[in-house]
């Protein structure tokens, strides 16, 4: 069973609230490489709808079912920075079916995407396996719960690029197989190891005390005295 509230998977995929001013500033602001690949695009109206791919992208991690579902003052900020009087020309992105699945690949080679489960290329590889290593060491490192081991692994993914995995994939990687709150696990293995070491210290001492009074006693049945392990 997930873990995840009804929320938070709409959210995975949609915009469930309007991006802040410094997340509009930091994932939707166009520099120059940006305007070079949006610069491919003649129409203001193919323009402005590859300006909210890419910062749909940056900013949810892949790219919507819908690429212009997305708040309205986002598309506003995009087509000031595009010099476009008229917003509502993005409208227009969606007549040709395939223009924006074809510029969402165009996206994806120029700025370096992979897919979660692209193991053909060498640095689809190297990245899964950067990220199982990232994933497996945050779980046993740290003591918090899956739903922020769940948003570390999102940030992970979108910082190198990855496109996202489907909800319930990430969410499995997450529940296992290391488990999570497996750091908490091993704070409590170590206070269980500093117990076990306190009582075999009680352990060796008491059995130290024995050992110096059955020689004092001259204890023939003794033997020689065995240390507590």
């Amino acid at each position: 069973m997930g873990f995840l509230s009804d929320g938070q998977v709409r959210a995975y995929t949609a915009f469930e609230e309007l991006p802040s001013l410094s997340d509009l500033e930091k994932f939707f602001f166009l520099d120059a490489f940006d305007r070079d690949v949006i610069a491919k695009s003649r129409q203001d109206s193919h323009r402005l709808g590859v300006a909210v791919q890419i910062g749909t992208v940056r900013y949810k991690g892949l790219f919507l079912e819908d690429p212009l579902a997305v708040p309205w003052p986002v598309v506003d900020y995009l087509a000031e920075q595009l010099g476009i009087g008229d917003p509502s020309q993005v409208k227009r992105y969606g007549e040709r079916l395939g223009t924006a699945y074809e510029h969402a690949w165009m996206i994806r080679d120029a700025y370096g995407y992979h897919d979660f489960d692209d193991r053909e290329s060498w640095e689809g590889r190297v990245l899964a396996k950067r990220f199982l290593t990232f994933l497996h060491g945050r779980a046993w490192t740290h003591a918090e719960g899956p739903t922020a081991l769940f948003d570390r692994s999102v940030a992970w993914l979108r910082r190198h690029r990855v496109l996202l995995p489907g909800v319930t994939v990430l969410e499995r990687l997450v529940a296992g197989p290391v488990p999570v709150g497996a750091g908490a696990c091993r704070q409590g293995a170590g206070a269980a190891d500093e117990d076990a070491r306190q009582v075999r210290g009680g352990q060796q001492g008491a059995a130290a005390g024995a050992s110096a009074r059955a020689e004092e006693d001259g204890d023939a049945a003794g033997g020689d005295p065995v240390a507590g392990g």
